[in-house]
């Protein structure tokens, strides 16, 4: 790394405490691969440490300090603040120098990738540049898939012949609002489906949505 150029800008996340018991620095850094993640050695922050310590301190002895014990509070958390900034931004550096050894950049597509991801031989990540026996037994085994496909989608095409497709159907029964799968009776309660009712006058079929007899126009 030189001057002030950052790397690893999207694939990692911050770890960092600034207060309390647990205050440092420690960042994650991912593989833009396959994700695994490698983490930075934690380096505490001994201001926001002293900080931490000094609000226990302040809720202990306020009943006896009073305004004192508060003050200090308050001063040691401005003193954590004052330094947080650019000692993260140090740590940040160190982190990502050790990161360095842990990943490859990929000078196709700039992404950082672990060893495990990355092509030696060729010096290129294997999202751009994947393994040629991997992408070959990918490659049959897509080809059986859509051979297998294919053939499959013929014999459904002839066994469609057979099916009646001038046939009325109900795929609900208007009785109990059962799922009938096409059947012709309903398997809830029997209902004869898709038959129509005769007009009480003229005793044509009429459909059940309709309210008069589309031949006599008998109210239904």
């Amino acid at each position: 790394m030189s001057g002030g150029e950052i790397y690893f800008s999207s694939n990692y996340q911050d770890q960092c405490e600034q207060y309390g018991s647990g205050a440092g620095f420690q960042f994650d850094f991912y593989c833009s691969r396959c994700r695994d993640t490698w983490r930075s050695p934690f380096e505490p922050y001994n201001r926001g440490r002293m900080a931490g310590w000094a609000q226990k301190v302040s809720g202990l002895t306020s009943g006896f300090l009073g305004g004192n014990a508060y003050n200090a509070s308050r001063a040691a958390d401005g003193f954590a603040e004052a330094g947080w900034g650019p000692s993260k931004d140090e740590a940040f550096r160190r982190a990502i120098e050790g990161a360095q050894s842990h990943f490859n950049r990929c000078p196709r597509c700039t992404d950082y990738v672990c060893d495990r991801c990355w092509n030696t031989g060729q010096g290129m990540c294997l999202q751009c540049l994947p393994d040629t026996a991997a992408e070959a037994l990918t490659a049959r085994q897509q080809g059986l898939n859509d051979a297998v496909s294919e053939r499959s989608y013929a014999v459904g095409q002839q066994s469609g012949q057979s099916f009646d497709v001038n046939t009325a159907r109900q795929l609900v029964c208007p009785q109990c609002s059962t799922e009938t799968r096409g059947a012709a009776y309903c398997p809830g309660c029997g209902h004869h489906l898709a038959q129509a009712d005769p007009c009480g006058s003229c005793r044509n079929p009429v459909p059940q949505s309709a309210a008069f007899c589309p031949s006599c126009g008998t109210r239904r």
